[in-house]
């Protein structure tokens, strides 16, 4: 059997717009764009959403009933949190170099890139043998974690990825042979 899982990265925030180490619901600005993309979603049997507030908020703005994923969490940046990236860099800028520079670093006392590649693909590993199409909005450090996996690319890779908001990653396989298409907009049906 081939799993399919597709990955919806959540729309744009205040935390997000700030580049902040942190969680915030959508504007309705926000909202009304993902409202508008409902109908361009590909078909699906199963769909999950990570546990955060754009997450959960960008799901429900699609009018899909989602079961809240753990696993899908965002990178824990623990000491960090709450905080903007800016704020961190001025402060410690050697320890932001060392986490931008080395996957199996985490000066903020959280969760390594490394830690976070290996999280997510045992996730995605745990899908194989599944019937069905699995739709999970994630977050965009998730779906970056995600392609490193199925790719097997190195997790330094994992910084060279860039997953705009509104975006569909579509990965099929099995167990550690992933097919990746990614970037497609998610807009509405003209």
């Amino acid at each position: 059997m081939v799993a399919r899982i597709t990955l919806v990265s959540p729309a744009v925030n205040a935390a997000l717009r700030q580049v902040r180490f942190d969680d915030a619901p959508l504007d309705e600005s926000a909202a009304r764009r993902v409202r508008a993309s409902a109908g361009a979603l590909p078909p699906h049997d199963g769909v999950l959403t990570a546990p955060s507030e754009r997450c959960r908020g960008t799901a429900e703005a699609l009018a899909l009933d989602a079961a809240v994923a753990p696993e899908l969490r965002d990178l824990d940046v623990r000491r960090w949190r709450g905080r903007s990236l800016d704020e961190v860099a001025q402060e410690a800028p050697e320890a932001v170099a060392l986490w931008l520079a080395d996957p199996a670093a985490a000066p903020h006392d959280g969760e390594s890139v490394q830690d976070l590649v290996g999280r997510v693909g045992g996730w995605l590993e745990s899908w194989p043998g599944y019937d069905g199409r699995i739709l999970a909005v994630a977050e965009p450090a998730v779906i970056r974690a995600a392609l490193v996996h199925a790719l097997g690319v190195p997790a330094q890779t994992f910084w060279r990825l860039d997953v705009a908001p509104l975006t569909v990653t579509e990965l099929s396989g099995r167990s550690e042979r992933w097919n990746v298409r990614c970037g497609r907009p998610l807009a509405a049906p003209e």
